[in-house]
């Protein structure tokens, strides 16, 4: 029986399914605040400066309400899209056809492709009143057009790997769902049967994909039949979501209780049917070429980080960034055991008990320990946390992957924001030193703070503002967020130090091999040069993450099956930092991190190169 949990693949989704995947140390010393070496060019439509003494706070008008005429065009646009994604609305709470689906078919793509063309026509006749909205419209520019861009190509047709697939979407919808009632899950029960329909709708457009000469890769085709297999499993995620169906003060009434075995029986078989089709009619459309090449990659990365990144510089950056990370692991084993390899001194806090948890009770625990301690102790101190996100959950999700996640609060925070682990089946130990850094990620400063920071701000921003986001500005906060809890000490202790290294070796491991197989350039010499193969790239990844085979292979997949997303977190990191470089270089005796921190939360999620230059441009507060 496995014992422990290694470090397992970061599957974070930002607020909103509907945008977050690209349709959708010591303060003054860090390494990374040297100049990045990609320039940043502010977007079209982007503000070239914020009026001198102007905050973030003061930049909207007396009122204090986003009422402008940018403000209405972006609020309608975002009712539109939530009415539009009953999944999406789930993820923010809001009570909107939640017995309903997505129409995940290409007709369902095309009309949400058309609300955002409708939206940039509706921009374009908006006055901006104030920087607030000039960055508001630069970056509905600059997100809305790629997702138009991606729909033109047909892209968003495929939407099939084992990772962050349409059937992904229809289960995953319900571990948001909340189950306090019988009217709860009597409405679980009326989307239970309708998913056949979504999922028919789903397999439309994978085949309109194909036939548009956009093939999924068999290898995508294989895993996802794979999963899709076992959530329908006797004792699958379906069996369990059945088996503990209760209402937090009794037992279901018996006709909701039929209806809702009911309704997992349609579902089963509907995920059952969705296998067969896949792992016969999808998988004969199916290729064997995994690397989309440079041009479709291009995009997908575009649409990831909200920036235009030189592909062949941040290859050469992720080699160098990694044995950067490398060094500093060795370092810290002879800080463990003196003369100890890497691997040597990793062992040694795997058998330490004091890094030991035994129990996924013990672990949701732990977890939530951690994340308050940080809330308590960073609230006043090196961050702004907004009232309402003074709570964080940590949850075992109802799934086994071995994922770690986070799901935002609802809009009115009466549903906090949520740390999920998803153990895998036989794991009962855990090791402390790895994931103490994956809590940081997670909770706070990392998702927790940056995205319930951004809801908060109701009475300064437009829905669309505070909801919308990419993997990019996301995913690297969450990184930046690690190595300032290092810069603050709590990773003083080298066993939790190292597992802050492990993960940073994983992601910077991700730049080199996502960018390098897609693109097809020359792989590192350490796996032989030439072209990336899946041999080289399984040798290139076991080198530089420490994980059980399962859990590698499943990530090692996701890279091959999700392009341009893996690397959005260095990449996302390392624009952070060069920010956060530039904001104390113009202002060496006045920086103040809580500022820097407490200014950049403020706007929400943006486009890496307008984050970068809105940031930069803002006037420090008073």
């Amino acid at each position: 029986m496995q014992t422990r949990v290694p470090r397992q693949p970061n599957t974070s989704i930002p607020r909103s399914n509907a945008v977050a995947h690209g349709r959708v140390p010591h303060p003054s010393q860090h390494p990374h605040d040297g100049k990045a070496s990609s320039p940043q060019t502010p977007l079209p439509g982007s503000p070239s400066r914020y009026r001198r003494g102007m905050t973030v706070d003061s930049a909207r008008d007396s009122a204090n309400h986003p009422n402008s005429e940018v403000d209405v065009v972006a609020n309608r646009y975002w009712d539109r899209l939530v009415e539009a994604s009953p999944t999406l609305a789930t993820d923010l709470g809001a009570d909107v056809r939640q017995d309903e689906y997505d129409d995940f078919s290409p007709a369902g793509l095309e009309h949400t492709c058309q609300l955002a063309a409708d939206a940039l026509v509706e921009l374009d006749r908006a006055t901006p009143t104030d920087e607030v909205d000039r960055v508001t419209i630069a970056a509905m520019r600059s997100l809305l057009g790629l997702e138009i861009e991606t729909h033109d190509h047909g892209y968003d047709l495929l939407s099939l790997n084992g990772i962050e697939s349409g059937l992904h979407a229809i289960r995953r919808v319900y571990d948001a769902m909340p189950t306090d009632t019988s009217q709860q899950w009597h409405t679980i029960a009326r989307r239970l049967h309708a998913v056949p329909d979504a999922v028919n709708g789903w397999l439309e457009s994978q085949r309109a994909s194909a036939r548009a000469g956009v093939a999924p890769a068999r290898r995508q085709v294989d895993l996802l039949v794979e999963q899709a297999r076992s959530w329908v499993a006797g004792g699958g995620f379906f069996d369990t979501y059945l088996a503990n169906a209760t209402t937090d003060h009794a037992e279901l009434p018996t006709d909701i209780g039929d209806e809702l075995a009911d309704g997992i029986a349609v579902a089963k078989e509907a995920f059952g049917g969705a296998s067969e089709i896949l792992a016969g009619e999808i998988a004969e459309l199916a290729t064997d070429q995994d690397a989309v090449g440079i041009d479709r990659y291009q995009l997908a990365s575009r649409a990831f980080l909200g920036s235009a990144i030189d592909l062949a510089e941040t290859y050469e950056w992720g080699k160098q960034e990694l044995a950067r990370i490398v060094e500093l692991q060795h370092q810290t084993a002879e800080r463990i055991r003196p003369g100890a390899s890497v691997a040597e001194a990793m062992a040694v806090l795997d058998a330490d008990p004091a890094y030991q948890i035994h129990g996924t009770d013990a672990l949701r625990e732990w977890m939530q320990s951690k994340a308050d301690e940080a809330m308590a102790n960073l609230g006043d101190t090196h961050v702004n946390i907004p009232e309402p996100a003074r709570r964080v959950e940590g949850m075992i999700a109802p799934t086994h992957d071995g994922g770690v996640y986070y799901t935002g609060p609802s809009d009115d925070f009466s549903r906090p924001g949520r740390m999920w682990w998803a153990v895998p089946e036989g794991v009962t130990g855990f090791t402390t030193w790895r994931e103490l850094t994956t809590v940081y990620h997670e909770g706070v400063p990392g998702h927790h703070l940056q995205i319930s920071s951004a809801i908060a701000q109701k009475d300064t921003l437009n829905s669309w503002r505070r909801f919308a986001g990419q993997s990019g500005p996301i995913e690297g906060w969450a990184l930046y967020a690690e190595w300032l809890m290092a810069d603050l000490g709590y990773m003083d202790d080298p066993g939790y130090f190292m597992g802050l290294l492990d993960g940073q070796s994983l992601r910077a491991a991700r730049v080199v091999l996502d960018i390098g197989l897609h693109c097809q350039f020359e792989a590192p010499a350490e796996v032989g040069g030439g072209e990336w193969t899946w041999d080289k790239a399984w040798r290139f990844f076991n080198n530089h993450a420490s994980m059980d085979e399962a859990t590698a292979r499943f990530e090692l997949n996701r890279y091959f099956g999700w392009p341009g997303q893996a690397p959005a977190y260095k990449i996302g990191e390392r624009t952070w930092l060069q920010t956060r470089a530039d904001c104390r270089a113009k202002n060496p005796d006045g920086f103040s991190l809580k500022d820097f921190h407490t200014r950049a939360l403020a706007l929400g999620s943006l486009p890496l190169d307008l984050l970068h230059d809105t940031v930069v441009d803002t006037e420090p507060m008073p």
